[in-house]
This record gives structure tokens, sequence and C-alpha cells, in this order.
């Protein structure tokens, strides 16, 4: 029984698909390099003409958290989640004009809020879109872009950074990160789905 609870957690939580060629790359902001250097070989290989980084900084910190990983090779200083990831992306041999801006976004819903308006400025017809996220991130963001894009095929390139599907119970941070993902799955959604639903507050 046990281990079928934590196939069930693991199945919900941990999302990934086939890369195929579509029509843009999302990097959900964060701290970390390995989402971006994953966007960059995608984007080499022909899977998407952009890249959309997004992010402005934590809304509980107030300011950018600072490199997680690999801080000799982004040394920073950074002012914005989008600032260092485009930088990630420099050093990865993505050009500028591949790279699109989105640098308001403060936690997760907001970075799939202001992408869209980003695509839909720019004309650009999303009809499939690959989001490289945290492998522990990949349920809850692709609800939340799928909800901005609902016409969209959201496919899910994740990377492994504090845990992956294999070890997450095995340690009690990845237990922390992977229930803690479980209850916002259920926590943030209340009010979107109330709103969805037109329920009265």
């Amino acid at each position: 029984m046990q281990e079928l609870f934590l196939k069930n957690f693991t199945d919900f939580i941990f999302l990934e698909d086939e890369p195929r060629r579509s029509d843009v790359i999302f990097v959900p902001g964060n701290g970390w390099p390995q989402m971006a250097q994953r966007a960059a070989v995608l984007w080499k290989e022909g899977m998407a003409p952009w890249i959309l980084p997004s992010g402005k900084y934590s809304i509980i910190n107030g300011a950018f958290d600072g490199v997680k990983q690999q801080q000799d090779r982004y040394p920073g200083p950074y002012a914005t989640e989008w600032e260092f990831l485009r930088d990630v992306l420099r050093k990865e041999q993505v050009p500028e004009e591949a790279v699109l801006r989105e640098d308001n976004a403060s936690y997760t819903y907001e970075n799939a809020i202001y992408s869209r308006q980003v695509t839909d400025r720019m004309g650009i017809s999303v009809r499939r879109g690959i989001i490289c996220c945290q492998s522990h991130h990949a349920r809850r963001c692709r609800m939340y872009y799928q909800l901005l894009y609902p016409e969209a095929e959201l496919l899910m390139a994740p990377v492994d950074t504090e845990v992956s599907r294999e070890d997450w119970y095995r340690s009690e941070r990845g237990i922390q990160l992977v229930l803690g993902e479980m209850e916002r799955c259920g926590g943030q959604f209340y009010q979107i789905l109330r709103e969805i639903s037109n329920l009265p507050s």
C-alpha cells in the first residue's frame, strides 16, 4: 500500500514529455541555471524559434534570491530572475534575438499570465509549447500555463535540481518539496477555481 501511495504522488508531481517541435520554450523564473541550459539545448536542436524566460523575483523575498548552483560561472549581480536566465542563455550561445523578455512576474501563476501577454503582444500563436522547469514543479507549472494557454499542447522538459522522482521520499527535504507541491496544487488553485466557477466571495 505504501508503494502505491508513493507512486500516485510521484506520477502526479513529476511530469515529463518527449520534446517536439514547438512555437516557444518557456522557462519559469528561478535561480537555478539548469532549466535555461536545458532550454538552450532544445533551442539548438531546433525545437522552437523562441525562448521566453519569465521572472522578476520572489514576492516573498522582495529581491532576486541569488544563483543556486554554478555561482562561479554566473557571478552576477542580477536584479531579476529574467536577467539571470538571459545570462545563462547567452553563455549557452543562444542569440539575444531569440530570447523574449518578461521580468515582472513574482510567482508561478504570474509567470504564466505575463508570458501570455508577451506572446500575444509579439503575435506568437502558441499551438505547442515546451516548459523547462524544476522536476518537482512540473505539475503546477503545467496547470498554470495550461490555464493561460488552453488551446496549446504543453510539453514538460523538466530538470532535477534538489530531488528526482526516484529519490524524493528518501530525504526530509524531498518530502517537504514534493508534498508541499501537492498542497500548493490544491491550495493555490482554490481561488482560481472559485473565479472560474464565478462563485461569490
